[in-house]
């Protein structure tokens, strides 16, 4: 079984953000920690959406640790070890727009970056999830939609 997740999301400043559902529930929030001496993001899935979405793994938060000047660093995934930013985002080719990843499932993924979207792919071709700026007259920034696949561990 496979479905899709439509969030929101609102505000275009990325150390300050929140992702409601359509039904206005609010998911997850990016916030800032700390920026002295160095910037410290969080990535938190909110409890109460979380419940809702039994189904949906992964930790309550992320942090995102950032180098002077906001260089990149490293990030953790809940209570799991660190791993660095550079890690995280590879790119293949030099020419490439795209970047690859590794999830903490152990397997690897692509986002594939244009002017007005991201899309994640896995490693069959197929798009997990869309990440897409807003319309003018939209309320919100961007437009996240991801599919739940049953196979994932």
């Amino acid at each position: 079984m496979a479905a899709s997740y439509t969030l929101l999301q609102y505000s275009v400043d990325p150390w300050n953000a929140r992702f409601e559902d359509l039904e206005k529930r609010l998911a997850f929030t990016v916030t800032m920690v700390d920026e002295n001496p160095n910037l410290i993001m969080k990535i938190a899935r909110e409890a109460p959406w979380a419940q809702q979405h039994p189904d949906i793994m992964g930790p309550s938060n992320s942090y995102l640790y950032f180098g002077p000047n906001r260089t990149p660093g490293h990030l953790i995934y809940g209570n799991s070890t660190y791993h660095t930013m550079a890690q995280a985002r590879n790119r293949k080719k030099e020419s490439s727009t795209s970047r690859y990843f590794w999830a903490q499932n152990g397997r690897e993924y692509k986002w594939r970056i244009a002017p007005q979207r991201l899309e994640c792919v896995d490693g069959k071709g197929n798009v997990i999830a869309l990440w897409e700026t807003s319309q003018l007259a939209d309320p919100f920034a961007a437009k996240l939609t991801i599919k739940h696949v049953s196979n994932w561990q």
